[in-house]
């Protein structure tokens, strides 16, 4: 992940509100958003933003860390998301790509008197540069997607696939062997 030390974005919006936040003991946490899902980043977010990845996690405080997403403009959406509906995601996308992930980690969050301050906790930037290459970043991993077991009728045909191509791999292989073998029969 590059960190960027200069920074051509509007300075003022990004550093507004961090005035308000106690950074004392806070992590800085860098979400790198180039291909991931937006439901799946918005939720490891919201979980950061909140503290519940912490040990002293409680619902009455604000244990949170500061998240940083960047390439906002490269997140991706599954199914047809992005032109079903009426508003489609496509031209917010477009118009704001922060806004997009900022409204699905909002949205995800509690609603109650700390929702205002978690969200101040959270900076997202279209592009991979950030003015806040002067702090200890640590970046995020996103856990790995488990994935479902497939069908087991699906299963069973694709075994019987690799199986069938396994024959016809060894059949083929004592075809070249048993032609190697009598063209070196008839020479000899």
């Amino acid at each position: 992940m590059k960190m960027v030390t200069a920074f051509n974005g509007n300075m003022k919006k990004a550093a507004a509100g961090l005035r308000r936040i106690n950074l004392e003991g806070l992590r800085w946490r860098v979400f790198d958003a180039k291909g991931q899902v937006l439901g799946r980043l918005a939720s490891q977010i919201a979980t950061v933003v909140q503290g519940k990845d912490k040990p002293t996690y409680a619902p009455n405080r604000d244990d949170g860390d500061m998240c940083i997403v960047l390439n906002a403009k490269d997140i991706c959406v599954t199914g047809r998301k992005l032109t079903d509906k009426e508003r489609t995601l496509k031209d917010q996308m477009a118009k704001d790509p922060t806004e997009v992930i900022r409204k699905a980690v909002l949205r995800m969050l509690p609603r109650n008197k700390l929702r205002d301050d978690r969200d101040r906790k959270l900076r997202i930037f279209p592009g991979s540069e950030h003015p806040f290459g002067d702090r200890p970043l640590e970046p995020y991993v996103m856990p790995p997607r488990s994935v479902r077991e497939m069908r087991p009728r699906a299963r069973r045909a694709m075994i019987r696939a690799q199986k069938k191509a396994e024959q016809q791999q060894q059949k083929a292989d004592e075809m070249k062997k048993g032609k190697n073998g009598e063209v070196q029969e008839e020479s000899a």
